[in-house]
C-alpha cells in the first residue's frame, strides 16, 4: 500500500499535469489525475484521496459522502460552485480557491467583448468578407462617451472594468449589496438597485458569482425593463443569465447585442455538448467564448500553482493561503 497522501485531480484542459505534480511530489504526495466527465468518476478514487484538486467536475455531497481521509478539496479558479461547500464543512474538510490570478484578463476579455459588440465590429467583419463595403453595414453606432455602464459585482474584477471603461469617457453606476457604499465613493462609482442598474444602463456588464440568489439573475422581467438598444455582455458565471429569455429580448428586438463568455450549459462541465442545444449560437449580434476571460499563459500557471500550493500546504500542516470554509470549520472545532 502506497503510505504516501493521495492527491485526485478530477479533470484538466491543460495537456499535463506536470506543474501540479512537481508541487505536490515535492510536498511528500502522490498525483492521480482523471478526466471524470461525471460525478460519478470520482467516486472510486475519492475514497482514500488526502486532497481533491477540481477545474470543471463537480465534487458534490455523494463524493464527499465516500471520503475517509480527505483533508483539502482546491479549486482551479475563484468560483466555488462546483464544490457542496457546507458538505465539505459538515465532514471537516477545508476548501480553498485561487484568488486574483486573473483580474486583469477577465477585465481585458469584458472591455474587448464590448468595444467589439458597441462598435459592430462582428457585422462589419461579415460584411466585408462577403465584399460589402458600407459603413452602413454595421448601423446604428453610438458615441460611447457621455452614455451610461452598468456593473453587476463589484469585486475586484468588476473595479478593474471601470477603471477600464473610464478611459472611454462612460458613466459607471453599479450593483453589489455586499460593497460598503463608503468604498463605492472612494471608487467615484455610483452604488444603484438591481432595479435602477437595469433602466439606467446602456451597457450591462455581469461579473456575478454563481449561487443560489444569481441563478437566472437576468431573465424575461429584467430584459423587459433595460433601455432599448442595450448591450449585455457576461464574463461571469454562464448561469446567471437565463439564456430562454435572452433569446426572445434579442430576437424581439429589445436588447442590440450580446457577449458571452459562456453560455448558461457552461459546456466543459458536461459530458456531451453541442451547440445545436441552444438557439443563442444562431444569432449573428452574439459573440461567445468559450470560457476563456481568465486565460492568459501567465494566468493559467498562476491558477495551476496556486491550487496546488494550497494543497501542499495544507498536506505539510501549514496555512493555505485561500480558505474558503476555515470560519465555519473554526465553529464547528
Amino acid at each position: 500500500m502506497n503510505s504516501k497522501p493521495k492527491v485526485v485531480i478530477t479533470d484538466y484542459d491543460f495537456g499535463d499535469v506536470d506543474i501540479e505534480r512537481g508541487i505536490l511530489e515535492a510536498a511528500g504526495a502522490n498525483v492521480v489525475a482523471l478526466q471524470a466527465k461525471q460525478e460519478a468518476d470520482l467516486f472510486e478514487e475519492a475514497r482514500d484521496c488526502a486532497a481533491i484538486m477540481n477545474q470543471y467536475a463537480r465534487v458534490g455531497a455523494e463524493t464527499i459522502a465516500r471520503m475517509e481521509r480527505c483533508k483539502v478539496i482546491a479549486r482551479y479558479g475563484v468560483g466555488v460552485d462546483i464544490v457542496d461547500v457546507d458538505a465539505a464543512t459538515d465532514r471537516g474538510i477545508l476548501v480553498t480557491n485561487v484568488r486574483d490570478y486573473c483580474t486583469e484578463e477577465v477585465a481585458d476579455h469584458a472591455i474587448a467583448l464590448w468595444m467589439a459588440l458597441a462598435r459592430s465590429l462582428p457585422a462589419y467583419d461579415r460584411a466585408t468578407h462577403a465584399g460589402v463595403w458600407r459603413w452602413q453595414s454595421g448601423a446604428p453606432v453610438r458615441r460611447l462617451r457621455g452614455r451610461t455602464m452598468g456593473i453587476v459585482s463589484f469585486g475586484k474584477i468588476g473595479q478593474a472594468i471601470a477603471r477600464r471603461a473610464r478611459a472611454f469617457g462612460t458613466e459607471i453606476i453599479a450593483y453589489d449589496p455586499f460593497l460598503p457604499a463608503d468604498v463605492a465613493r472612494e471608487l467615484g462609482v455610483e452604488l444603484v438597485t438591481k432595479d435602477a442598474l437595469l433602466a439606467r444602463s446602456d451597457y450591462i456588464l455581469m461579473q456575478a458569482p454563481m449561487t443560489k440568489e444569481t441563478h437566472h439573475f437576468l431573465s424575461d422581467a429584467e430584459f423587459a425593463v433595460m433601455k432599448p438598444g442595450a448591450i449585455l455582455v457576461n464574463t461571469g458565471r454562464g448561469p446567471t443569465v437565463d439564456n430562454k429569455a435572452l433569446y426572445r429580448a434579442l430576437t424581439e428586438g429589445h436588447l442590440a447585442a450580446a457577449g458571452l463568455d459562456d453560455p448558461e450549459e457552461e459546456p466543459a462541465k458536461r459530458a456531451t455538448w453541442d451547440p445545436a442545444d441552444n438557439p443563442i449560437f444562431t444569432l449573428p449580434n452574439v459573440l461567445i467564448t468559450p470560457h476563456a476571460a481568465y486565460y492568459s499563459e501567465e494566468s493559467i500557471r498562476a491558477a495551476r500553482e496556486g491550487a496546488a500550493t494550497q494543497v501542499a500546504k495544507v498536506l505539510t500542516g501549514q496555512t493555505p493561503d485561500f480558505p474558503v470554509n476555515a470560519d465555519a470549520l473554526a465553529v464547528q472545532s
